[in-house]
């Protein structure tokens, strides 16, 4: 449980850039684990569930920071009219 919450921390602290980066990482890295799977099987297949986890909440952080800038930037335009 330790690692999940060390993990929450650590992406609610990375920017949209870095975010992304890590997004496509992991796709790439999810790619080759299941493809690696079907050649032969891996040793703990329970970690592309974790890594595709793992990627959904970074897609989920990522749209959080996205809606967030989106409605700080509409709340700017409604005040300054």
């Amino acid at each position: 449980m330790s690692k999940k919450i060390d993990f929450l921390r650590s992406v609610k602290e990375m920017n949209e850039t870095d975010l992304k980066a890590r997004i496509q990482e992991d796709e790439l890295r999810l790619k080759k684990l299941t493809f690696a799977h079907a050649v032969s099987p891996l040793e703990n297949p329970m970690t592309i569930r974790g890594v595709r986890k793992d990627l959904a909440r970074l897609k989920t952080e990522l749209k959080n920071k996205q809606s967030q800038a989106k409605e700080t930037v509409s709340a700017e335009t409604t005040t300054e009219s």
